[in-house]
């Protein structure tokens, strides 16, 4: 039930007709009187018109407790209209709820520029509030698809307390502080400060840890919501129940980035770029997004083509500083690259380095891992293939 696994929260989802497909778009989650939320989103400088009004009411201190979520439109790019039309959705949801304005979130996912739908989306709004259910997070998590092929759901449980969430996002994903859309709930009691500091300390790394096509998203959301109702005393740092928490929330971010990045568009093959030795764990994540968001890289991921020297370039441009004679790179367990060398022996006829290399990329999953020095900086990145249907779907996108 991913976000209603935890006690304290409904979810629901429904058909209000904005998507072309005619599957469901329009999804609620409402936590319980109490419920607290934290929040990451997108740094793109355009920046969707619910981003813009959910960063706002998480700064104002309130206390909002439930999001509306629509997909097929992103409500990105509409201007003054953009914000009246995410603002009015929110306030009907909120009477239809009983609850003040601030207190409900909005969250869009879809194309950007195109108006939402209001026509269709208001008049739905009581269908999915009726519809509400402690058994909904399926439902919630298939309204807010749009090209992802199967809903991302994940639950933990760790210290007597619950955690769920739901995911989705399979293109224009490279993120920074968060990613597409992700709602994650507990029902742990946690101060809202302490809240933030999950999101920040748990959640941001991982879900900045993939990237589909180097494409920050101008409505990347991340919502973490505590609702308090497993009835035990309030987590803080430092207490064991705190480090249990932290645990299960890490693993079930790990769980649906894996399958965020699985269900890439048209993805064939997961990259998995480890990177171990940069003066600083930042100049790692640097090195390991060089890699994966490298088109060349991309594209030999997709051939089954080993090809080191991709990788190495993409390296040696991600900016950060290193010798090159401290460079080693391995695909699986193939040493394609040495002391910034690749061996001759991988260029020779019938060469059994190679092989084993190209062995290795035709996996679902390819491991590539780089070392630049000594340093502590290590990092893992998540990246994937740039295959023929990614550039169908993307170059019909809105036909």
């Amino acid at each position: 039930m991913s976000v209603t696994y935890p006690k304290g929260f409904q979810a629901s989802g429904v058909t209000a007709g904005c998507k072309p497909s005619g599957l469901p778009d329009l999804g609620l989650l409402v936590g319980e009187p109490g419920t607290m939320v934290a929040g990451l989103f997108t740094t793109n400088r355009v920046e969707a018109a619910p981003v813009t009004i959910g960063r706002a009411r998480l700064r104002a201190g309130g206390s909002p407790r439930a999001v509306v979520v629509n997909s097929g439109q992103a409500n990105a790019a509409t201007g003054a209209r953009g914000v009246a039309d995410a603002l009015a959705i929110t306030a009907r949801t909120g009477a239809l709820l009983g609850l003040e304005d601030d207190t409900v979130l909005p969250s869009s996912t879809g194309v950007i520029g195109e108006p939402l739908h209001m026509e269709r989306l208001l008049p739905a709004l009581p269908t999915v509030v009726e519809a509400l259910s402690k058994e909904g997070g399926a439902e919630f998590a298939r309204a807010i698809m749009t090209t992802d092929t199967v809903d991302k759901q994940a639950t933990a449980e760790a210290a007597g307390v619950r955690v769920g969430g739901c995911a989705k996002g399979v293109g224009m994903i490279a993120p920074d502080l968060a990613t597409m859309l992700a709602f994650i709930t507990t029902d742990a009691a946690i101060a809202q400060d302490d809240l933030h500091r999950l999101a920040d300390e748990v959640l941001k790394p991982r879900f900045n840890a993939f990237t589909v096509d180097g494409s920050t998203s101008t409505n990347d959301t991340v919502l973490l919501f505590a609702s308090g109702a497993a009835g035990h005393d309030r987590v803080g740092p430092g207490s064991g129940a705190w480090t249990a928490i932290s645990g299960a929330l890490a693993g079930l971010a790990d769980d649906l980035v894996r399958q965020l990045i699985g269900d890439g568009e048209g993805v064939g093959h997961v990259v998995v770029v480890d990177v171990e030795g940069a003066h600083t764990e930042a100049d790692a994540r640097i090195v390991a997004r060089a890699v994966a968001d490298s088109p060349l890289v991309k594209t030999a991921a997709f051939g089954g083509d080993p090809n080191p020297g991709r990788i190495l370039q993409a390296v040696g441009a991600s900016g950060v500083g290193f010798e090159p004679t401290s460079l080693s790179v391995r695909i699986g367990d193939a040493v394609v690259a040495e002391a910034g060398v690749i061996p001759a022996a991988y260029f020779a006829p019938a060469s059994e380095l190679a092989e084993r290399a190209r062995r290795q990329m035709k996996d679902a999953e390819i491991p590539v891992a780089v070392s630049i020095g000594d340093g502590p900086g290590r990092a893992r990145v998540f990246g994937c293939d740039l295959s023929y249907e990614y550039v169908r779907i993307n170059g019909e996108y809105t036909t």
